[in-house]
């Protein structure tokens, strides 16, 4: 079995959110599939299986199967539009979350996905103590956003992962208005054995909707400020949908034994 590395969200290796690929004729034990996850130890691994319409496509963290997950999702695209259907412009995976399509643009993938309901609640003192330092604002969807006062708070902090696990959210969000972007954003994951998550296409459609509505426009230009870094071009469009689009690259091709 053929195993890929990509590295969404970037034109470079070593930036950007690795991710495994696995295409596979039929699917395997989930706990097999679990073990794998593990034994790559990346935020993510994608498993695909060729069905009569699309593909149907699982996420798996070292510690869970989830329900949606952004950069995998482009890194499977890559993979499909690229080494298996490359005379293709799109495909459609089957998932966890309904049918996702993702739309070749260039050097661009494109994903549509759906947003969340956003709603704010009280700022609180150990939501100061897990990120270091106080956000100005909390917002909850399936994850939490916290906003902080500038970028550079969010590029310097170290947040408590301990301290993480007691507050709101799947994924803990850190985020602040941008300078050369439209936010700067850092996504912290203990609750899926993932201590950072380097760049989170799930998160950013909440992050992006959000700034979307604070910015008063429909364009977004985020960027993950994390150690690897990346870039999401996100578009929100009005009927609860959003794009996220990025660029990908090949680390490399494994094989499975």
């Amino acid at each position: 079995m053929k195993q890929y590395i990509v590295d969404p969200f970037t034109n470079k290796v070593f930036r950007g959110n690795p991710a495994a690929v696995c295409v596979m004729d039929k699917w395997p034990e989930e706990t097999w599939m679990m073990q794998l996850a593990a034994e790559n130890n990346l935020s993510e691994t994608a498993f695909i299986v060729k069905e009569e319409a699309g593909y149907h496509l699982r996420w798996f963290t070292p510690g869970t199967e989830v329900e949606l997950c952004g950069h995998a999702t482009l890194a499977s695209a890559f993979v499909i539009l690229n080494y298996y259907e490359p005379d293709a412009k799109q495909v459609e995976f089957n998932t966890l979350s309904g049918k996702l399509t993702v739309v070749r643009k260039g050097n661009l993938y494109e994903m549509d996905f759906l947003t969340y309901e956003l709603k704010e609640i009280p700022v609180t003192d150990a939501m100061e103590a897990a990120f270091g330092s106080r956000p100005i604002k909390a917002i909850l969807g399936l994850d939490l956003i916290c906003v902080f006062e500038n970028a550079e708070i969010v590029q310097n902090m170290n947040p408590n992962p301990s301290l993480l696990m007691k507050i709101e959210g799947r994924i803990q969000n850190a985020t602040a208005l941008g300078t050369d972007t439209d936010c700067v954003s850092r996504s912290f994951c203990p609750k899926l054995s993932i201590a950072e998550d380097p760049v989170c296409g799930s998160a950013h459609c909440q992050i992006a909707d959000y700034w979307s509505k604070e910015l008063n426009k429909d364009t977004i230009i985020a960027y993950q400020a994390s150690k690897r870094s990346g870039t999401l071009y996100c578009h929100i469009l009005g009927n609860g949908r959003i794009q996220i689009s990025g660029e990908a690259v090949l680390f490399a091709i494994s094989e499975i034994y």
